[in-house]
């Protein structure tokens, strides 16, 4: 029986799980990999570290399920979006470390941007807000620090990608220098509307039109590996950006359902069918996926520090050992103790868009202890997702009827039942959670009739537990008021500094 290995490229480590025909996981590995913090707001990764824990989780997947490369039908990738990578074509070598989507360093620039009256330009056209998020002020900000980046990058010697262009480059040999339009959607540069790289927004920050890669669909085969990788020449047939990915794991294929995965962010998508209807709330207008010619688009909002506020204690305070140690020490205490802890370590996503945002505590008292604090930080996972879904229902004006869950963080059930009480509706995490690869997964598979259709593999999709909400509706409305006020004493902190 044939697989699909999905390799799953996330922000703080490189997976690959090997899937069966009915969706179920045959072998996983993971390593993490090196988070370079070279000033404060800036994140860095070394792409070739990158690669190295990427092929070597894949090799060892498939050791784990006792396969070869006959044995895989197809190849998925699912990637940290955004995250920007510029190398030389000729030699393959990066000019200068990945910067990452958390970094900050363009914040001045794109607060420029929007001063000049970029905005409604860059929203109408990509369906995003400008924001140092996003890769295409990256890019500029490495043709502009980097000696002679910008001249070799307009003689064509330059290359850029997402992560899932990287990959898909070193995949190859270097023979496909390409990328899907969800992650194309992602970078500040390509028209959602007219599905091509734009030329006016390529001006604006300064990209020459040859580091670009050629946009592909989401599903189907754009390449094969390269033989001397050890993986044998397997087809790789899907891509797409972690979020989209997770989306369509969820098989949210209906107008209105709505999935969050709580991983190093978080990251709350809506399907809203085939029409990009622009955001009047804060929130992003993004491609979805496109299979088979037809092009779905997603409503989403991004919350910076998710996942990570939890790695937080336990690297930065050492309150925990380990992650999954944080809920004993949240259930130690009944309540917060009126602790709010706003994680804003990276400025502060939607629906607020402040750059300039930084981690608060409140109401911290000669009785706090590390379990307030654990708590706390647990539900500021859950208040950020809250003010998404409330941002949502105002654009698309459809009420949320359950929420779909997925990620690391989703095993936590203290912090899904916190989340299904803020909210009020019920919150359902799927038998198989690992959905940013099975949607990568599904997508290879599609595109090789591993699958035949999308139909097939929505009756798969099953539940593990649906969390109901259990508390009343009025202290859940005051938790959230006394969140919002402490949110508010996080924002403009950091004035910034001059950035050219």
């Amino acid at each position: 029986m044939p697989y699909i290995l999905a390799l799953d490229q996330g922000t703080t480590s490189s997976r690959a799980i090997v899937f069966s025909g009915d969706g179920s996981i045959k072998a996983i590995a993971q390593k993490e990999f090196t988070q370079i913090f070279p000033r404060a707001g800036w994140v860095e990764h070394d792409p070739n570290e990158i690669w190295a824990s990427q092929i070597g989780v894949a090799i060892e997947a498939m050791g784990r399920a006792a396969l070869t490369s006959a044995d895989i039908a197809a190849i998925g990738i699912t990637n940290q979006r955004e995250t920007t990578v510029v190398w030389d074509r000729a030699t393959g070598e990066p000019l200068y470390n990945a910067i990452v989507w958390q970094d900050r360093r363009t914040a001045e620039f794109c607060e420029r941007l929007k001063a000049d009256g970029a905005g409604a330009l860059v929203q109408r056209k990509t369906g995003l807000l400008i924001d140092a998020y996003f890769s295409a002020s990256k890019i500029r900000w490495i043709l502009e620090h980097v000696d002679g980046a910008r001249a070799r990058a307009e003689a064509g010697q330059l290359a850029f990608g997402t992560i899932d262009t990287w990959l898909i480059w070193k995949l190859t040999g270097g023979r496909e220098h390409v990328t899907d339009v969800s992650n194309a959607s992602r970078t500040m540069l390509f028209d959602i509307h007219t599905l091509q790289w734009d030329s006016e927004l390529l001006s604006l920050f300064g990209v020459p039109a040859s580091m670009l890669p050629a946009v592909r669909p989401s599903s189907g085969v754009i390449g094969e590996t390269s033989t001397s990788l050890g993986i044998g020449q397997v087809p790789i047939a899907g891509v797409a950006g972690d979020q989209q990915s997770a989306l369509f794991g969820q098989m949210c294929r209906t107008p209105g359902m709505s999935k969050n995965t709580y991983g190093t962010g978080c990251f709350l998508l809506q399907n809203i069918g085939t029409t990009p209807t622009p955001s009047r709330n804060q929130l992003v207008t993004t491609v979805a996926w496109q299979i088979d010619g037809r092009t779905e688009y997603a409503l989403e909002g991004s919350v910076f520090i998710g996942g990570a506020v939890v790695q937080w204690l336990r690297d930065g305070l050492g309150l925990i050992r380990t992650a999954a140690d944080v809920e004993a020490l949240a259930l130690s205490v009944p309540d917060n103790g009126g602790v709010y802890f706003v994680p804003a370590f990276a400025g502060l996503g939607a629906p607020h868009w402040d750059p300039f945002a930084r981690g608060t505590i409140v109401g911290l008292t000669r009785g706090t202890t590390a379990g307030h604090i654990a708590r706390a930080a647990l539900e500021s996972i859950a208040f950020q997702v809250a003010d998404l879904l409330d941002a949502m229902a105002a654009d698309c004006g459809i009420p949320a009827t359950e929420l779909r869950v997925d990620g690391g963080a989703a095993a936590n059930n203290t912090l899904m039942q916190i989340q299904a009480d803020l909210l009020g509706v019920s919150v359902v995490r799927p038998a198989v959670t690992e959905t940013t690869a099975l949607g990568a997964a599904y997508l290879a598979g599609l595109g090789v009739g591993f699958w035949t259709s999308v139909d097939d593999l929505t009756d798969q999709w099953q539940v593990d537990r649906r969390f109901q909400p259990a508390m009343a509706p009025a202290p859940a409305r005051a938790l959230r008021q006394r969140w919002s006020e402490a949110v508010g004493r996080s924002k403009s902190w950091e004035p910034g500094s001059s950035v050219s």
